[in-house]
């Protein structure tokens, strides 16, 4: 908890500090968070969270929570040519790995920057930035979902939600930077707040009336959001997730706690928590700058009848007549 209060102090500092108002005398200002008509904090507008920050900071980097700024350039660079796709075998790439990219890098969009406080990691709880060890149930039920994904697919329910076009790689919950489409927009009503993530065009609906989650045997894809305010936070928690679909291991009894804050014009603070008690030996948390842009939103044309899905079961069929392996996907 000490880590996850240290880094909102931290990086909310960093980003309202550039933007504080200086009266007559000098004096700096603290800047007030706007309101809707009716009176609640207003987080409207389309946010932006691109960044190549990794989710979980590098094993070499021990409890390191900050780089330097000789560390950050370098980490940049390196990064940056790490993830460039355009890379070829005389780059130093294999062929394979080539093919899995399945883009040039024309269609990539993780960002060229690192968050303004420079830190070695999303994950801000546990101290290590990385996410803790999985119980022996989850590991289990990880190594299934792996086979099942490393064998020729039978049918599209054989692949994950994320290459049926169900559900987006970054589309949450919760939301991680990822590939492209790193904005969500956010919606706001006297009693609702919604949710529209750009990628796949996911849109969450979050009741603020205090009414009561759904029963326990009622599941669904994202989970059962129920929002509150606590002061300037908008607070969302998701319970009930589906089965078929997990977050970096977790199964289907996740706990998300959501934190979306405001602390200036063109900056919120989106902070999650995972408790998932049968998936991971302890509670981890993460934070993420968002940033405002007038750059509108484009529909993601992704759906569950895309050609990619016929191509791989038709794949999966000329192997199995050739006699030859095939699972069908360029995923790892």
């Amino acid at each position: 908890m000490t880590h996850r209060v240290l880094g909102l102090a931290l990086i909310t500092g960093l980003a309202a500090a550039p933007l504080a108002a200086a009266d007559a005398a000098g004096e700096q200002q603290e800047w007030t968070p706007p309101r809707t008509a009716w009176g609640a904090p207003d987080l409207r507008g389309v946010w932006d969270f691109r960044t190549i920050t990794p989710l979980e900071r590098p094993r070499q980097l021990g409890e390191q929570e900050v780089f330097s700024d000789e560390e950050a350039a370098e980490f940049r660079v390196a990064e940056l040519g790490r993830r460039n796709k355009d890379r070829r075998a005389s780059d130093g790439i294999s062929a394979e790995q080539d093919v899995r990219n399945a883009y040039n890098q024309f269609w990539w969009d993780y960002g060229n920057e690192l968050t303004e406080d420079k830190r070695t990691s999303l994950i801000v709880d546990p101290p290590n930035g990385r996410i803790p060890a999985m119980t022996d149930p989850a590991q289990k039920r990880y190594a299934g979902i792996r086979a099942a994904r490393a064998r020729e697919p039978h049918g599209p329910e054989d692949r994950g939600v994320a290459e049926r076009c169900i559900l987006g790689f970054n589309a949450g919950p919760p939301y991680t930077p990822s590939a492209y489409n790193n904005n969500v927009h956010i919606f706001q009503t006297p009693g609702y707040a919604v949710l529209l993530i750009e990628m796949v065009n996911d849109a969450r609906i979050v009741p603020l009336d205090g009414r009561d989650h759904l029963p326990g045997h009622m599941r669904q894809w994202r989970g059962d959001a129920r929002g509150r305010w606590e002061g300037d936070t908008l607070v969302v928690e998701s319970r009930n997730f589906s089965d078929k679909t997990s977050y970096r291991g977790s199964g289907p009894n996740m706990v998300l706690t959501e934190r979306f804050t405001r602390v200036a014009p063109d900056r919120v603070v989106y902070q999650y928590t995972i408790n998932d008690p049968d998936s991971f030996e302890q509670p981890w948390s993460a934070m993420i700058p968002m940033k405002k842009t007038d750059q509108p939103m484009f529909e993601y044309a992704c759906h569950e009848g895309n050609y990619s899905m016929f191509t791989m079961l038709e794949g999966a069929r000329a192997a199995e007549q050739e006699g030859t392996p095939h699972t069908g996907s360029n995923l790892p």
